[in-house]
């Protein structure tokens, strides 16, 4: 069935194929709107002593970590219910257009597939380190890492509750607030990521609270570029979101980016410890191994360097391909 009413509008409207139609919601109000679900998301973990860290309390304690999942997830629940109300009051969208401008439905798992694979293509080197040279292949297939990553709170917060508040935060709500704008759809692919950005400036209080004898310098460095690599994850998010409407896809790419960590980009590769612990060895058999390991790194960083450009490469080349859907929600390019 062909879209209607809003999203038949909003379509028309980034597809220039109804030049008369006109944006239902204005810039002032989907920035205010975004300002504060960051501000509300955000601001909980400092006014309560059970989520606000200190030289004695880390972020990562288990009742902090508690206590904020608690808090983000009413913020976002809260934040949805607004961006309802304002979607269906200004601009008059019906439950199942709501649902295509949430990216909530429908729910294509072709889509997922392809954006996992996608995101994948860029960590081919770090996929290559952890499975083969810290050999943790064995522990994937047997699903070892899955269940003792997701037994620590630290775990769940980072490979589901924040990837899941996030997505559904910076993506799914205020993307379609913004896309319907006079905005383009460009420009809300460089604009809205910035707020996620900002989002996590705050961890910058929160080390020189932890670490209180670090020296300003590097905290503000440290800072910066946790500031530019989640911008540019959200950028790609962003994008990614557009192009197949499917939040789905994009929290499962943020769950996989968090777990794969940034990439290498300089340093020979040498094996380290695995989820499995270490392998325990007799005494004259420690010089033996070090040194095949050293002799190995050498050609182990070859293959993941290569793999990382090659990756890069297969990602520049796949990214229109990988994300094209019918379920987009605004035309980009």
């Amino acid at each position: 069935m062909a879209p209607t009413g809003l999203y038949h509008h909003l379509s028309n409207y980034f597809k220039n194929t109804d030049q008369e139609a006109l944006p239902p919601l204005s810039s002032y109000l989907a920035g205010t709107l975004s300002v504060a679900y960051t501000v509300f998301y955000v601001l909980p973990f400092y006014l309560s002593p059970t989520t606000r860290p200190s030289p004695t309390l880390s972020r990562d304690a288990p009742s902090v970590i508690r206590a904020r999942i608690r808090f983000v997830s009413i913020s976002v629940i809260v934040s949805t219910i607004a961006t309802v109300y304002i979607l269906a009051t200004y601009a008059h969208a019906s439950r199942l257009e709501l649902l295509r401008l949430l990216g909530w439905y429908p729910v294509r798992i072709l889509e997922i597939v392809k954006s996992l694979l996608l995101t994948a293509l860029l960590f081919l080197g770090p996929l290559f380190e952890k499975a083969v040279i810290e050999g943790r292949w064995k522990n994937w297939i047997r699903g070892r890492t899955v269940n003792e990553t997701l037994s620590s709170w630290i775990g769940w917060r980072n490979y589901v509750a924040g990837p899941v508040t996030e997505e559904i935060l910076f993506r799914s709500l205020l993307v379609p607030l913004h896309l319907l704008t006079p905005l383009s759809a460009t420009q809300v692919v460089f604009l809205t990521p910035l707020y996620f950005g900002i989002a996590h400036i705050h961890h910058f209080y929160e080390f020189i609270l932890t670490h209180p004898h670090t020296p300003w310098a590097p905290s503000i460095i440290r800072s910066l570029i946790q500031f530019t690599y989640t911008t540019l994850f959200g950028w790609y998010a962003t994008f990614v979101f557009i192009r197949t409407g499917n939040v789905f896809a994009v929290t499962l790419a943020h769950t996989f980016c968090n777990w794969a960590g940034l990439p290498r980009i300089w340093g020979r590769v040498e094996p380290r410890v695995a989820i499995g612990g270490p392998v325990i060895r007799r005494k004259e058999d420690g010089a033996t191994e070090l040194g095949k390991e050293r002799k190995h790194s050498l050609p182990w960083s070859m293959v993941y360097y290569i793999l990382l450009v090659a990756g890069a490469v297969c990602f520049h080349q796949c990214l229109w391909v990988l994300t094209e859907s019918p379920g987009a929600l605004a035309k980009l390019g």
